[in-house]
């Protein structure tokens, strides 16, 4: 919402956005010149080879960059301006307005911590939850992203759980906070031929029953084809 109103034009603009980054060796032009719109409910593929800045354009959008960066043109998300907001400015966004789903579940899941306090936290942090409440909707979750035995992975660690398995929990959280825009970077990297379909079929259900924005980022051009709007 923008000044107590809907806002009525795309959900997600980008216009010729720039990502650069010092180094040692000089500039690295990792986004050159990058432009699109999103509507509210839509699915759009972001598809390139390995290093081409798929990932980058994605980090740019959500805040996730490291201090050498050095950003140009513009990131709207629902009419304001959010390219280079500080991290305390871009928490405010993060888990209810746009939320990402990594490439690997076993670096972004915490091993140390069980699966249920790492989606229950989130929900009592974004969405001001009770523990009864949040732990409540984690099953929840759990169930809407077609894990099963809930209950049971709520008690689990990561190393506990498949590849496959941990993909799904990383899309509960995700969605925890019922985002408007959700990027996901290369979901079935890690996984085998037969998860992977599951989960990108997975996303793709989720995305509609929810109407979010989404944005695809893959190397394969028959995913975002048979997967994205544009």
């Amino acid at each position: 919402q923008t000044q107590g109103r809907v806002f009525d034009g795309p959900l997600l603009r980008a216009d010729d956005l720039r990502t650069h980054f010092r180094t040692e060796r000089g500039t690295v032009r990792a986004v050159d010149g990058v432009s699109f719109t999103l509507d509210r409910g839509r699915a759009l593929g972001i598809v390139g080879e390995s290093g081409s800045g798929k990932t980058i354009l994605s980090r740019t959008i959500m805040g996730l960059l490291p201090s050498n960066a050095v950003l140009a043109g513009s990131v709207e998300f629902a009419g304001q301006e959010i390219l280079g907001m500080d991290t305390k400015q871009m928490r405010h966004l993060w888990g209810r307005e746009m939320s990402m789903v990594f490439q690997n579940p076993m670096v972004s899941l915490n091993p140390v911590m069980k699966i249920g306090k790492q989606i229950v936290e989130p929900l009592q942090i974004h969405l001001g939850m009770d523990r009864t409440n949040a732990v409540a909707t984690a099953e929840r979750l759990l169930r809407d992203v077609r894990l099963p035995e809930p209950t049971k992975r709520l008690g689990q660690y990561p190393h506990e759980l498949s590849g496959g398995m941990r993909q799904r929990v990383m899309i509960a959280i995700s969605l925890a906070a019922e985002p408007d825009f959700l990027v996901a970077d290369e979901p079935t990297t890690a996984l085998d031929v037969t998860v992977q379909k599951y989960i990108l079929d997975l996303l793709t259900a989720l995305q509609a029953e929810r109407g979010m924005a989404m944005t695809l980022i893959t190397h394969d051009l028959g995913v975002a084809r048979g997967r994205t709007d544009d």
